[in-house]
């Protein structure tokens, strides 16, 4: 019963958030709606951040390079072949889901630590090759004056910000529905398994390794596709998008909102980089240590993340469960798998 209550209460804060994001273009400045766009696009890379490091227990700093892959096939695609949207967007995941597929053996095989040195050492690479590959990037200068985008043929063109902010806006939303989708499906059920024991989902049979190559790729597909959505918001990038400082934003949305959730990742990304661009006006020079500070807090207050609140109050190691109470996820997760 009280399960469905709260399912119910999350259901119905979701419907407000997404009335609230169709009607903000009306409300906000164009100016704002420009912000809202841009953010919309990094919140869909912690989608894929959140997949990664919450779903298939790979913690990552390294999406901002199939974010910029995808990023910058659409830039080009754009200039010189195709204005149509579905075009860029179908030409952006692949660049992002070829990139991930390239960096496989690097990153399925290792766990922990490790994975987040190596998915960072990945990204800070992709954004050295950027700034230095001039003849396609523009190099540090970036490429500006991409032409703006027509989401399908006969369409025109998305002249205002308004426009853009809520092509962004659906592409976003379809692209989150399809991840919850897959999410409920056998496939998410093992990812979620391995995460939890792996070591019982490798004795049951499950080739563990290729599983996680899929929410790699698929990962790199959906960050991809978030690229060609900086393009669409901005019409400008330039290796500056895509650096550390992103990644680590990202990762401490995804941590905020609730590794385990795709709809808290989405929500935390967002929150965290609206924050970051109102802070840095407000407090100059002082914004890098408020987000610490959230970070810090919410760690120690909300373990899980805001999408699963549960406010701490006992000190950090005593036992969270009674021994009455029910199994704990890892073994719920894993029976059911087995069910």
């Amino acid at each position: 019963m009280r399960g469905e209550v709260i399912r119910r209460v999350r259901g119905g804060i979701a419907a407000l958030v997404l009335v609230g994001l169709v009607v903000a273009p009306w409300v906000v400045d164009d100016y704002t709606t420009s912000i809202l766009a841009r953010t919309l696009a990094l919140a869909l890379v912690g989608v894929s951040v959140a997949l990664l490091t919450g779903v298939a227990g790979m913690p990552t700093l390294g999406q901002t390079a199939p974010y910029a892959a995808g990023a910058y096939a659409c830039a080009v695609v754009g200039s010189r072949i195709s204005d149509v949207g579905v075009v860029q967007l179908v030409v952006a995941a692949a660049a992002g889901a070829l990139l991930a597929a390239l960096t496989v053996p690097l990153v399925v095989h290792a766990r922990g630590v490790i994975v987040l040195m190596i998915t960072l050492a990945i990204g800070e690479l992709v954004v050295v090759v950027l700034g230095r590959w001039r003849s396609v990037t523009g190099g540090t200068d970036g490429l500006a004056g991409i032409p703006a985008v027509r989401p399908f043929w006969g369409l025109p063109a998305l002249a205002s910000d308004q426009a853009r902010y809520l092509y962004a806006l659906v592409v976003v939303a379809t692209l989150i529905g399809a991840v919850l989708v897959l999410l409920r499906t056998r496939a998410g059920l093992v990812l979620r398994a391995g995460r939890d024991d792996e070591t019982r989902l490798r004795a049951s049979g499950h080739r563990v390794a290729l599983h996680l190559s899929g929410a790699h790729i698929a990962a790199g597909a959906i960050a991809g596709a978030a690229g060609s959505l900086l393009v669409v918001a901005q019409q400008y990038i330039s290796p500056a998008d895509f650096g550390f400082d992103t990644s680590a934003l990202l990762l401490l949305g995804v941590v905020i909102g609730g590794t385990a959730s795709v709809g808290g990742a989405l929500v935390g990304a967002a929150l965290v980089i609206a924050v970051r661009d109102w802070l840095f006006g407000v407090l100059p020079g002082h914004a890098p240590l408020v987000l610490g500070a959230l970070f810090v807090a919410t760690v120690y207050l909300l373990p899980t993340g805001v999408s699963r609140a549960r406010v701490r109050l006992r000190p950090p190691g005593a036992p969270a469960l009674r021994p009455d109470q029910p199994a704990t996820h890892d073994q719920a997760t894993v029976a059911e798998l087995h069910r």
